[in-house]
């Protein structure tokens, strides 16, 4: 197998899908906050991303996407030092490629793909023993986000069990400083989420993976050699597991952190199957080809999502509901010369990316007030998913009623 050409194959058809999903979603309310108003790391990469390319769904996804290449490329440099035979490492690197998880990061604008990247990145400098490199690096990760505490927590478990004075030293100092410029919430909620967090754990691994997956963190506690990425995705796991005993977690601030150990996940896998006899190798088979089959299904699916629209009875319910019909919306009320509109808060801020902006000419609302209205219907592949009517507050009267 030829790496050279290869890995490149497998880039570029991740970005073709990556691309097509972009074309696919508008912008969701969450997004548009972080975009319009937040003050973060990934605000002002989405913002300066925009002023170079416009302010379109691609220039907004851009800066993600390319956090995303770039793990790919760090993660196969990684997995070079758990798993030697190279196809295994093409085998995990696409395994990671194709986790739910992993894949929605790629696109949505939040700090999960940038979180992911710069944790591969420390990750492969420290593998690599370069140590003034990532001792410049896990300082400047503070003002990325503020999830970086848990790999800061991860660092200063591993420098205690590994006896290596100067991680244990210079990680407390950092939990320190990231403890002092963001805080940290112990608010109890007076109710328990632990399986809310498996649930959404198991979304974005998918759940028989994440099961295998949870045993191998497991076996390597109690019986194999604890490495660097199994500090870091044991304590996010375990973290986040005991934090919502608590309150509810936002998942994004840990999973980034699990994800990374994927490689020791496939060699504990590999190492099981090929120390067996041929003849008792078929359930393995049969485990992997269920596993890896499902997690092509899920990208297809994840990447394909608008189609899903066909076979729902009730749109809304639509696991990617939210980042949909905005951008369609704007369109056809562009068509009849609408810039400006009075609706729904969240759906505001989200036209407001699309240059519709707040007015009191036009009212848009999801149920019909009055006959005769102007109708907007968006549809895909011909499924009416959401309608909307439109009426003129200026003129007080109805609008012309328009059906697509």
């Amino acid at each position: 197998m030829n790496i050279r050409l290869i890995l490149p194959l497998i880039i570029v058809v991740d970005i073709a899908f990556l691309l097509y999903g972009v074309k696919t979603i508008s912008i969701s309310y969450h997004e548009a906050v972080i975009f319009f108003d937040e003050k973060s790391f990934i605000h002002y990469i989405a913002k300066f991303s925009t002023l170079i390319f416009g302010q379109n769904d691609f220039a907004l996804r851009l800066p993600f996407m390319l956090f995303h290449i770039g793990s790919i490329v760090l993660m196969y440099k990684i997995s070079a030092f758990y798993l030697k035979n190279q196809t295994d490492r093409v085998i995990n690197l696409l395994v990671f490629i194709m986790l739910p998880g992993v894949t929605s990061a790629a696109i949505l604008v939040n700090s999960a793909a940038v979180v992911i990247f710069f944790t591969l990145l420390f990750v492969y400098l420290f593998l690599n023993k370069k140590e003034n490199l990532y001792s410049l690096l896990l300082p400047f990760l503070i003002f990325i986000d503020d999830s970086f505490l848990t790999l800061y927590l991860a660092l200063f478990v591993y420098g205690v069990f590994k006896k290596e004075l100067f991680i244990t030293i210079f990680s407390f100092m950092l939990i320190l400083v990231s403890l002092y410029v963001y805080g940290f919430d112990l608010t109890n909620d007076a109710k328990v989420y632990f399986f809310n967090v498996f649930a959404i754990y198991a979304l974005i691994f998918s759940p028989f993976l994440f099961l295998y997956f949870f045993y191998v963190l497991y076996r390597i506690l109690i019986k194999e050699t604890k490495s660097l990425i199994w500090y870091i995705s044991f304590v996010a796991l375990v973290f986040s597991i005991l934090l919502s005993t608590r309150k509810m977690v936002l998942i994004e601030d840990f999973a980034p952190f699990v994800v990374i150990a994927i490689p020791l996940m496939l060699s504990m896998f590999l190492t099981s199957y090929r120390i067996r006899l041929p003849e008792l190798r078929h359930w393995y088979k049969f485990y992997f080809a269920f596993i890896f089959g499902s997690l092509i299904l899920i990208f297809f699916f994840t990447h394909l999502n608008q189609y899903l629209y066909l076979f729902m009875n009730n749109p809304s319910k639509h696991v990617a509901y939210k980042y949909h019909i905005a951008k369609e919306l704007a369109k056809e009320l562009k068509k009849d010369g609408i810039n400006s509109v009075k609706i729904d808060e969240k759906m505001q801020k989200r036209l407001k990316f699309y240059g519709i902006y707040e007015g009191d000419e036009y009212k848009i609302s999801d149920k019909k007030e009055a006959d005769n209205l102007k109708s907007v219907t968006i549809s895909y592949f011909g499924r009416g998913i959401k309608s909307f009517y439109v009426s003129n507050l200026h003129k007080n009267s109805i609008f012309f009623e328009k059906n697509n």
